[in-house]
């Protein structure tokens, strides 16, 4: 059993009648092949980033679940041929930020950069950059 998550784009009239419906499609399909549905968002209405089918607006919803691979190409089936699914995408979740939730794992946060030695002066052809407090040193003219 692999962790995974779906985002689905329902219509921004969506009540909850339509989002249970939803759910409930995506967790009868996991329970035929013993999958489970651990995690469900409602993030709400949102504007789409393009028009999709017409709809300028639409009700998102995010499901976090486990499940066989082999099942995918079912659920996929159903999501599709649902009315009331816009659109979907299903992604599957990486092993340490399964373990932890929501949160990104393994990926390191911006550090600043290493100080640069400006008593030496730069390797030959290397780019030379000026700090915004600093002003640029003419070079001797060699006449």
């Amino acid at each position: 059993m692999r962790k995974y998550e779906v985002m689905l784009i329902l219509p921004a009239e969506a009540d909850d009648k339509v989002v249970s419906g939803a759910t409930d499609r995506i967790t009868g399909v996991l329970g035929q092949s013993g999958g489970e549905v651990q995690k469900v968002e409602r993030w709400g209405r949102r504007r789409l980033a393009y028009e999709l089918d017409r709809h300028t607006e639409g009700f998102y919803l995010v499901v976090e679940f486990t499940a066989d691979p082999a099942s995918l190409r079912e659920l996929d089936r159903v999501l599709s041929l649902a009315d009331e699914v816009i659109r979907f995408k299903v992604a599957v979740l990486p092993e340490k930020a399964a373990a932890r939730g929501r949160e990104r794992a393994g990926v390191p946060r911006a550090t600043a950069r290493p100080e640069r030695d400006r008593s030496a002066p730069p390797e030959r052809g290397a780019a030379v950059t000026v700090e915004a407090n600093e002003e640029p040193v003419a070079e001797a003219a060699a006449s």
